[in-house]
């Protein structure tokens, strides 16, 4: 199995990445502030003004170390990356199943099971954890919403049309995001969830979690480059130019567990606050510079804990997941899996 590496993050501004030996060393107006041995790394994600040496870029390169550049906000901007890995055959075939309406499907509905299954998980685990304190009225919409999403995940067992596929998703999310409100347990006006918002966030759940967003996508991306699949061509998300497509659907299924139950934990631990949001000129709303790294902390010690995989039948550390699904897509696009087995939490 994959041993998992850790991702760098630099959310220092005016931070000076170079390289040093085999170190990766950050200086601040001149003065060293951290060293790192870059055996220990797999990317670097660099966020808001960061500046990095050309020859540490080259050794990042080299050493297939990828470094992404995000806004202070946690927009993509741009991601450097040494040679691609893995075999024209298996990208080759991953166009072709693209293209092809009917494997196409496949693989959607097989991703969708897995989201929809872990959304309803988040809304279980609620009702498990806090039932008994909620209110009468939000119980009785997330039981609601719970079990439209069982009807949904029954509808996407049958179903083989890749429009009527992407429509079904369209409605999970709407149930899902309807009582997203619910799951929050602080009285904070400012910390009210009233609907998925983004390019740009306009409050500050939704800044949090299209920030977890983008760090996942990152990660999923890296996972798939991995084992030899194009980032860029995807099944559930359409092709277009600078959208990681691939990425975008493999997070699918990784965005309640992974980032929407670290946000909502963030928030109802107080870990997070209405002082920890800064709203901008043009009305977007945006996490302050130390409340980032109270979030990267948190997802770093997220993706270090382990859990059991349910078709690998397997512990492993969430952080690996990831990688372990990408190469089990690789495997199904190989032939060796009759389907894409999707990830399910329990």
């Amino acid at each position: 199995m994959r041993r998992q590496l850790n991702t760098l993050y630099v959310t220092t501004e005016g931070a000076w990445l170079k390289k040093d030996g085999a170190n990766i060393v950050m200086e601040v107006e001149g003065a060293e502030r951290a060293r790192l041995p870059a055996h220990m790394l797999e990317s670097m994600v660099c966020i808001g003004r960061v500046m990095v040496s050309p020859p540490l870029l080259g050794y990042c390169a080299e050493q297939g170390i990828c470094v992404s550049f995000l806004s202070p906000n946690g927009k993509f901007l741009a991601r450097m990356e040494g040679p691609v890995s893995g075999n024209v055959l298996l990208r080759r075939e991953q166009y072709r199943r693209t293209d092809a309406l009917a494997g196409c499907a496949l693989v959607v509905r097989n991703l969708l099971i897995g989201k929809v299954h872990n959304q309803r998980a988040v809304l279980g685990r609620a009702l498990r954890d806090h039932g008994e304190g909620m209110p009468e009225v939000d119980q009785a919409a997330l039981v609601h919403a719970r079990e439209r999403l069982r009807r949904i995940s029954a509808r996407l067992l049958q179903e083989e049309q890749l429009d009527v596929l992407r429509g079904l998703e369209g409605e999970a999310a709407q149930a899902y995001f309807g009582v997203f409100d619910h799951l929050i347990r602080v009285p904070e006006p400012a910390l009210r969830f009233k609907g998925r918002s983004r390019r740009p966030p306009l409050d500050a759940v939704n800044a949090l979690l299209s920030f977890l967003y983008t760090l996942l996508t990152h990660d999923c991306r890296s996972a798939l480059e991995s084992v030899g699949l194009d980032p860029a061509v995807g099944f559930l998300h359409r092709d277009r130019p600078g959208r990681p497509s691939l990425a975008l659907d493999l997070l699918e299924e990784f965005r309640p567990v992974m980032a929407d139950r670290l946000a909502l934990s963030l928030i109802n631990r107080r870990q997070l606050g209405e002082r920890d949001f800064v709203q901008l000129d043009n009305g977007a709303v945006s996490l302050k510079e130390e409340s980032r790294k109270t979030v990267l902390t948190a997802y770093q010690e997220r993706k270090r804990e382990e859990m059991r995989h349910a078709f690998l039948e397997e512990k492993l550390a969430v952080g690996l997941f990831p990688a372990v699904q990408a190469q089990l897509l690789a495997r199904h696009l190989r032939g060796d899996l009759e389907a894409y087995p999707p990830f399910l939490w329990k």
